[in-house]
């Protein structure tokens, strides 16, 4: 008997500390996105700057804008966006800045994806274009499942599960391609819906709160059932 209760004890501390890790991590989250936001909030506030030499600098969100061409390349469609309460998919095309080393990928917004999961015909602007937007890292996705990269139509249309421009280049066999992807303007007079929130299709701050609540309370009931677990008398 003091033996398995010994083990159920054991049982219990792990399940606390497990508990409690959970809870932090979420803390963690819900800061790092605090901090998104607010450095995102802002960068908006301030100037834009040139978009060849904001790709060349640090990594980082960059409020930009200059001018290029659209490459001859086919949509490339990510797949599992929502918009509100919509689910459905965003549009992305491959655009040569002028005096950048590397093509990016230019979000062009959002479409819904009917139930039969046919992909919208829009295609990519071709030619010049002068643009304006946030240059961001490519949508944080949660556990890759799957294949991240499907062609479509005899590679006329593209579907990703998850963005890794990387991946995306050796697709298209191009060079490569700039870590980072244009979150356009929504001002500017292209493509489909689209907003610069960088936390649409993830967990906003005060839900990860909420999860860390959630998590430190399973850990006090675990704790506390513990406790009577030790004390108990024996029956």
């Amino acid at each position: 008997m003091v033996k398995r209760r010994v083990l159920l004890v054991a049982f219990g501390l792990c399940l606390v500390l497990a508990f409690s890790a959970l809870g932090r991590w979420q803390l963690g989250r819900a800061l790092e996105k605090e901090a998104l936001l607010a450095d995102t909030a802002g960068v908006l506030a301030g100037p834009a700057q040139p978009l060849a030499g904001a790709l060349a600098g640090a990594n980082g969100i960059r409020k930009v804008a200059g001018e290029g061409r659209f490459l001859d390349t086919p949509p490339l469609w990510l797949d599992n966006q929502r918009r509100g309460q919509r689910v459905g998919v965003r549009q992305y095309c491959a655009f040569q800045p002028a005096g950048a080393a590397a093509p990016l990928l230019v979000d062009l917004g959002w479409l819904p994806l009917p139930g039969d999961r046919t992909l919208p015909d829009a295609t990519c602007p071709r030619g010049d274009a002068a643009l304006a937007g946030l240059l961001a890292p490519p949508p944080a996705v949660g556990l890759k499942l799957g294949g991240g990269l499907e062609s479509r139509d005899g590679g006329q249309r593209w579907l990703a599960l998850h963005l890794e421009p990387a991946e995306v280049a050796r697709a298209w066999q191009l060079p490569a391609l700039a870590p980072r992807v244009l979150r356009l303007d929504p001002a500017l007079p292209l493509g489909h819906e689209r907003d610069l929130e960088l936390l649409s299709n993830t967990l906003p701050p005060e839900k990860h709160r909420g999860y860390a609540l959630q998590w430190f309370g399973l850990a006090a009931a675990a704790f506390v059932t513990t406790l009577l677990l030790w004390f108990r008398r024996k029956q």
